[in-house]
């Protein structure tokens, strides 16, 4: 169990990933991105999340490299957009993704949407990549059970890391069983639920547990094993968020939490998105 912020996770190919990490989503590229990544590696954050798509990858590379933290002592991803999926076109996109950070190696790059007719060739772009040394570790963003498995019987590397919207009302059992059970480490966006955090279960454990809303959320996703990367642009929610590792949820409390599941999204559906 995750005991600090710098606690890892070792994915499938022995490379240690941080259970917990910043996400930059609807971040403004400029200040308000730097500022927040800034922030978040002098709380002691070590894992970044960015994507080509959130546009704002030049000013996580800006902030790492004003952050004076050794670059090796950090876990960046991003991730390869719909529109630029295919074999030729991802790796194309790597290198502006690259160029833009500011970084020879990425530890992880992800596809971002399973891209139907596409995410195959785009694997194996992201398979050669791999193979060179230019990502450490490689993986997908919203795949379900069908995508993962329609992966894993061509491919000549399995995926690291499978990267989806998950939150106790989108719990996903069936996905976290597969991904357990292929070694595929189940990362979540979104985990506070867009902020639609007003349960009164989650009111309740918070009086319980003397923790914040956001914090027994970020404390159940720790407890189920799946890494997690809230977004914050505030300073003091992205102290708060960092502040998961001196509690633990009671088994019965994890199981009422499970028990909120209603199946839902506040992003879209992987199988009914407009690619």
């Amino acid at each position: 169990m995750a005991q600090h912020l710098k606690d890892c996770t070792v994915l499938n190919n022995g490379v240690s990933m941080p259970w917990l990490g910043l996400g930059v989503w609807q971040v403004k590229e400029g200040e308000e991105v730097e500022a927040s990544v800034r922030h978040a590696i002098q709380t002691g954050y070590v894992s970044i999340d960015t994507a080509a798509a959130y546009a704002n990858e030049e000013g996580v590379g800006r902030a790492i490299r004003d952050s004076g933290v050794p670059r090796d002592s950090l876990f960046i991803t991003t991730k390869v957009w719909n529109a630029h999926q295919g074999y030729d076109s991802t790796l194309r996109a790597f290198e502006a993704s690259r160029r833009k950070l500011g970084l020879d190696i990425l530890d992880l790059y992800l596809i971002h949407w399973p891209v139907k007719g596409k995410y195959k060739e785009t694997w194996r772009a992201l398979e050669k990549l791999y193979k060179d040394g230019a990502v450490r570790a490689i993986g997908v963003s919203n795949f379900q059970v069908h995508h993962l498995q329609d992966l894993l019987d061509g491919c000549e590397v399995a995926p690291m890391v499978n990267q989806v919207e998950f939150h106790p009302l989108l719990t996903q059992k069936p996905l976290l069983s597969f991904c357990r059970e292929h070694r595929i480490q189940l990362e979540a966006w979104s985990p506070l639920m867009q902020g639609n955090l007003e349960l009164p279960l989650l009111a309740e454990l918070s009086a319980k547990y003397g923790k914040s809303a956001a914090q027994i959320v970020l404390r159940w996703d720790l407890q189920h094993g799946v890494v997690t990367i809230p977004k914050s642009v505030t300073s003091h929610r992205i102290e708060e968020n960092a502040n998961v590792f001196d509690f633990e949820l009671s088994g019965e409390d994890m199981a009422r939490l499970d028990a909120l599941n209603q199946d839902k999204r506040f992003g879209p559906d992987p199988d009914n998105f407009n690619f």
